[in-house]
């Protein structure tokens, strides 16, 4: 009996037990890892590469679980910047906000990397990186002036280009402020000409330093720098006067260039126009110059058609057909205006004329354009030929040359302003694209090449076609920027928001445009001197055009 009921309760025993251990809840499943769900940058969302970021920018990070405040120091890092945190949603979304103001037009990186826990343990699988790039500054950067101030210290700011940084034995300019320091350009040199009347009228130099400016000049042209046909190379040794090949087979003359050169000559001839021995004399070598270039050798062998190059040694190698519509519009112009070395308007309307891209007549942002490229092309097209050939009441079988001018330059600021390819800068107030420096090289910017980089020229020379955009660029360029952009010899000369660049360089082509630009919106100056001259006159007559004055 006593066995039995041991047994029994023996059984009972390992029942109850078994019991109890059965019913033992599971231990608990580790918390999932998780992933950020999204994430603000000043209300843009998921965006990665942030530009124009307020400097007390507002950083919001959402997450699907509620975040171990104790992991956020060291798994959150915005490097040289502390930050606040603040915590919403239970702890799901963190506001990150820097403890003291960024600086302006400056690179910062959030990171977020996989030693942030959830309050579960869980960690964040893929790290997060967020590139923040500081907007600009908008307060003014300079005292504000009157807009005649601001028009004279820009150019006499921007002509120490070629009055200062001219070279010393030639007097011509200087290619670039950041290159070979004696290779002079021939037609930036005639930019810097044209800039001596301009600098004389404004009182920023007497006239009789201008005239001896342009007697070394001159003298050196004739005595001392190699012509080939009378023609210009497009680079020259300041010093010797020796051709610097452009390119390996560009080592003589560029006619293009030599047109830039004769057409300032032509300017400072009729400015420099007193009775007294050495302006007479003055004018009688820049006669002479003008005379010896041999124009119609470019026709290479009795062609419609003139071509930018010849070298002795070469030949026509470079075999390039000088064709609209581009910058050259004026070296068909001179080449018809030569007494000496003439063309016919055959080689105007077959060669010039006859260019690929020459007619349009299509419209862009509602302003049709009657030459030219798709939108246009770059904004020098409508700056180097109209220098001194002034394009208001211009026309020819092609042409009204002032809405080419004009709707051109509209174009370009509308192309800017609209901002297809959403480059951090772009406004009505910041706008313009021509030839210039770019990071790492140069490109003949446009709307059909677009890589988010300005050019101040482009703007400011087109001053006498928009002048109210013009100014409005200006201004930003000078009161907005002028800490980075305005230095020894007026603005430099492109910058991108976008990239943070600047350039430290100063190009003669892209100073000198801007000078003369702003004259001939003030006074008409440069273009009522080069329209004077009696031969362009009758060179225009025979090409067609019609012009008031003619």
């Amino acid at each position: 009996m006593r066995k039995i009921l041991f047994s029994v309760l023996l059984f009972h025993a390992v029942f109850i037990s078994a019991c109890k251990k059965g019913s033992d809840p599971a231990p608990p499943s580790p918390a999932p890892d998780f992933s950020i769900n999204s994430w603000e940058v000043d209300g843009v969302t998921n965006q990665n590469d942030n530009k124009g970021t307020a400097v007390n920018p507002d950083i919001r990070l959402y997450f699907p679980v509620a975040i171990d405040k104790a992991s956020v120091a060291s798994a959150i890092e915005l490097p040289t910047a502390n930050y606040n945190v603040n915590y919403q949603n239970g702890d799901s979304i963190l506001v990150i906000q820097p403890k003291s103001t960024l600086s302006y037009l400056s690179n910062y990186k959030l990171t977020v990397n996989n030693t942030l826990k959830s309050k579960g343990g869980g960690k964040l699988i893929f790290p997060v990186e967020i590139k923040l790039q500081t907007r600009y500054d908008t307060l003014y950067k300079f005292p504000l002036i009157s807009d005649s101030a601001l028009l004279d210290k820009v150019q006499q700011q921007t002509f120490k280009y070629f009055w200062d940084f001219g070279h010393p034995v030639s007097g011509l300019a200087r290619e670039r402020s950041n290159g070979n320091n004696d290779v002079v350009t021939s037609g930036g040199s005639g930019f810097g000409i044209m800039a001596i009347p301009v600098a004389v009228s404004r009182n920023f130099i007497t006239r009789a330093d201008g005239l001896a400016r342009m007697q070394k000049i001159v003298g050196f042209l004739k005595h001392t720098a190699v012509k080939v046909k009378g023609a210009f190379p497009h680079w020259l040794n300041g010093s010797t006067g020796a051709i610097i090949p452009f390119s390996t087979n560009d080592d003589g003359a560029d006619l293009v260039e030599t047109s830039y050169l004769m057409a300032g000559l032509l300017t400072a001839r009729q400015y420099f126009n007193g009775t007294d021995a050495d302006e007479t004399a003055l004018r009688n070598d820049i006669n002479v110059l003008w005379n010896g270039v041999e124009w119609d050798w470019f026709r290479n062998g009795g062609q419609n058609v003139l071509y930018w190059h010849y070298s002795d040694a070469k030949q026509w190698i470079m075999n390039l057909p000088v064709q609209g519509w581009n910058e050259c519009l004026i070296t068909y112009i001179l080449a018809a205006s030569s007494a000496t070395h003439g063309i016919p308007q055959s080689v105007y309307a077959n060669g010039w004329a006859s260019g690929s891209s020459f007619l349009n007549g299509n419209a862009y942002y509602s302003y049709q354009l009657p030459l030219g490229p798709s939108l246009g092309g770059p904004l020098f097209f409508s700056h180097y030929s109209f220098l001194g050939v002034n394009p208001n009441g211009l026309s020819d079988a092609y042409a009204n040359y002032s809405t080419q001018t004009t709707n051109h330059s509209l174009i370009n600021y509308e192309y800017c302003k609209a901002n297809p390819r959403r480059w951090y800068g772009y406004s009505d107030s910041c706008w313009g694209l021509t030839a210039s420096d770019i990071q790492n090289g140069y490109t003949a910017s446009s709307p059909t090449n677009d890589i988010g980089v300005i050019a101040p020229t482009a703007a400011i020379s087109s001053l006498p076609y928009t002048p109210v955009e013009s100014m409005k660029a200006l201004k930003f360029f000078y009161y907005t920027l002028g800490d980075k952009i305005w230095k020894d010899y007026g603005f430099v000369d492109a910058f991108s928001l976008h990239d943070l660049w600047f350039a430290n360089s100063f190009l003669a082509i892209d100073q000198g445009t801007q000078i003369i630009m702003i004259e001939n919106y003030r006074s008409g100056l440069l273009w009522n001197l080069f329209m004077s001259c009696p031969e362009i006159k009758a060179g225009l007559q025979s090409l067609g055009f019609n012009a008031p004055g003619l």
